[in-house]
């Protein structure tokens, strides 16, 4: 009997398959078996069970191609008269793969021996002409500059807002006395928080305690420590009428989570943008106002310092950590594109109406998405950053990829489209995508090797898109960084309170970056950092820096000695060497000579029995 007549067999009576199966050998069965497969997988019938395109896409993508081709081999010794391409397939289980997955090209890694060409360079055509749109011939002092972001405008909408407040505390019955505070009187108020800013108590009462060595004159002489705390209790950023309008909104789409700093958070966004135009390099991050209110906006980050706080999207330049805007997040529902968070956000953020075009943006792996940079590129902006290998549309080949074997230094990179994905060695693996760079052009870094037990530098090769990641991803981190050295944040019973002291840390963060910008345009040399601070604060509360030029002067080691040299001329000892009482001139008017002074201070003093000056000086500290 054929194998063909066999097959035909084996799809009638199974009773008689069962027979004839029974008298055939077992490389017989197996033919016939394949011959079954191979016309039923031809045939058009209704029961035809062929693979589809997409399942042969899965069993030919899914794995290493080199481990393929070890199975096909062991499949051809154990039956080698059968064609391993046309075996019918296990029906076992199958290991998932996504469409995208599977609808990439067969990409192999390559190395830096291979040469890649980046994409053309963008033309850079910025909206105004980058940089202090403020004219550097003028003197701008640290409070004009604050006031750009704070105006007086903003300023009388507070004062407003936070009396009707105040108002209706009273109404309700606290038991506190209030007048209304006017435009002059908040910006002292300001001046104090910055003031606290700057010297650091435990408590706020701190800073009116009298009759110790531990205090501090100064909060005193601005105001009064029940007025300051009745402030704090009542500043207020929202109209109060409308506040209770959003208020009673809750759970529809209709209400707005911000509302309570909205004027403000808008004045402050409007005003950075206003009077700064961002260079060319710019950084997306995020950036965290501690506090752990129970608002449904607070946000929980384990890799931050200050890991629970509201969670602010950034975009600062690169070159100085101007903070160019930002948007605080209120939940899941703040974006309804359906494109994800770290999508939205970015796009929220990059408008090319104000910036312009030709811009380059750096972030880390929680934004980069090929979507993302396809889109910005779309766009005319370039975008760089790390990336995580289990985004949609990354590379998965581990073809020619890099190993835990791999040595330091070494490199693979793919490109697809204006997008290149690059993988090198550090003391870990690193990965980057870039549509602005070329995967390798010859740049090393310097890096600190032990080698034979003696620490020496080396030089390793270093994609361009991580040397360039590096050297501009900063940008947020330096913003953050000037502005926790002198931040206004303390404890406050109320979640709006502590975006409003964030506020102040922008205005005051970006008027020192304005006066070190106008200061290098001009000619003339920037103040330090404290420096504009302090006097930043003088201004907001309408004193001078300079403390009065007040004689110190103490009452121990000190004793009373001759002004004049002894003389052995008894004619001249009553009076060689007089000089005029210091106290009785200060206090009387009186011109008293003395042979009298002060042995360290060297001023002279009446010491007589009737008299006695001396004691009068000190005893008057």
């Amino acid at each position: 009997m054929s194998h063909r007549s066999i097959a035909h067999v084996f799809s009638g009576n199974p009773y008689i398959s069962f027979r004839i199966m029974a008298r055939m050998t077992g490389l017989d069965v197996l033919h016939a078996l394949w011959e079954s497969d191979h016309e039923d997988a031809n045939s058009s019938g209704p029961d035809t069970e062929a693979d589809t395109d997409e399942e042969r896409c899965h069993f030919e993508l899914r794995t290493d191609p080199a481990e393929d081709q070890l199975h096909e081999d062991a499949d051809q010794v154990t039956r080698p008269s059968l064609p391993p391409a046309k075996r019918r397939r296990k029906r076992g289980k199958r290991t998932p793969v996504s469409k995208q997955q599977a609808a990439q090209p067969a990409w192999s890694w390559k190395t830096e021996k291979s040469a890649d060409v980046a994409p053309p360079v963008m033309r850079f055509r910025p909206a105004r002409q980058p940089g202090v749109q403020l004219s550097s011939a003028e003197a701008h002092t640290p409070l004009d500059l604050f006031k750009l972001f704070f105006s007086t405008d903003a300023v009388r909408t507070l004062c407003k807002n936070t009396n009707e407040h105040a108002a209706r505390a009273i109404a309700k019955g606290s038991k506190y006395k209030w007048t209304d505070i006017g435009i002059e009187e908040f910006y002292r108020y300001i001046g104090l928080i910055f003031y606290m800013a700057m010297v650091k108590l435990d408590q706020i009462r701190d800073y009116w305690r009298q009759s110790s060595i531990f205090s501090v004159s100064f909060p005193a002489t601005v105001m009064t420590r029940d007025r300051y705390r009745t402030i704090c209790w009542n500043v207020h950023m929202s109209d109060a009428d409308k506040d209770q309008e959003n208020y009673r909104k809750r759970g529809t789409p209709q209400h707005d989570k911000l509302f309570r700093v909205r004027p403000l958070m808008d004045t402050i966004q409007n005003a950075c943008k206003a009077v700064y135009h961002p260079r060319r390099n710019l950084a997306v991050d995020e950036r965290m106002v501690a506090t752990k209110a129970k608002t449904g906006m607070t946000q929980y980050m384990k890799e931050k310092p200050r890991k629970w706080g509201f969670k602010l999207f950034v975009l600062c330049d690169s070159s100085n950590g101007y903070t160019v805007d930002f948007a605080v997040y209120t939940g899941k529902n703040s974006f309804q594109t359906g494109q994800g968070l770290s999508y939205n956000s970015v796009m929220s953020l990059v408008n090319r109406a104000f910036l312009g075009s030709g811009y380059y943006v750096y972030m880390d792996n929680f934004y980069t998405s090929p979507k993302l940079f396809r889109d910005l590129y779309g766009q005319n902006f370039g975008a760089c950053g790390t990336y995580r290998e289990n985004r949609k549309e990354c590379p998965r080949t581990a073809c020619n990829a890099l190993t835990k074997k791999s040595g330091r230094g070494a490199l693979r990179w793919i490109r697809d489209g204006p997008l290149v994905f690059v993988k090198w060695m550090d003391t870990r693996e690193v990965s980057v995508c870039s549509t602005i760079h070329a995967a390798f052009t010859g740049d090393t870094i310097q890096r600190r090797v032990k080698q034979d037990g003696v620490w020496i530098s080396k030089n390793f090769p270093c994609p361009s898109p991580i040397i360039q990641y590096n050297a501009h991803m900063g940008g947020v981190d330096l913003s953050d960084q000037l502005i926790q050295y002198y931040t206004t944040q303390h404890k406050t019973m109320r979640w709006y309170r502590k975006l409003f002291l964030h506020f102040l840390d922008i205005a005051a963060t970006n008027a020192y970056i304005l006066h070190k910008e106008l200061s290098s345009l001009g000619e003339q040399e920037a103040m330090p950092h404290k420096a504009f601070m302090e006097e930043l604060t003088a201004q907001l509360c309408g004193v001078s820096q300079k403390a009065p030029n007040v004689t110190r002067r103490e009452s121990y080691g000190h004793v009373p000695v001759p002004t004049a040299s002894q003389t052995l001329d008894a004619s001249k000892v009553a009076s060689i060497g007089r000089k005029t009482c210091k106290l009785c001139r200060m206090d009387f008017g009186k011109k008293q000579n003395t042979p009298w002074k002060c042995k360290e201070c060297d001023v002279p003093l009446c010491l007589q029995p009737d008299r006695n000056c001396f004691a009068k000086w000190y005893l008057q500290l």
